[in-house]
């Protein structure tokens, strides 16, 4: 069951009232830099992603390393 237009409203009139305006547009600037920020630093990881994967490829002779892969358990 999904809220209607009224009680959504009367949320939001609460939330004003305890928050105040101001406070509310501080929360929203922050917010909206905050997905800003996240958002460059996805894109600048897939660029170096991509760089780092050209070099890979570069690097590939076709030679195979041999070995065992081991981990010591915690010790606690």
């Amino acid at each position: 069951m999904a809220p209607s237009i009224w009680q959504l409203l009367i949320v939001l009139a609460i939330i004003i009232l305890l928050f105040g305006t101001k406070k509310l547009r501080n929360i929203g600037g922050d917010l909206g830099s905050a997905i800003k920020n996240f958002r460059t630093s996805v894109k600048e990881g897939e660029q170096s992603a991509a760089q780092q994967g050209e070099k890979l490829e570069e690097k590939k002779d076709g030679s195979v390393i041999e070995g065992e892969v081991t981990r010591e358990k915690d010790k606690t």
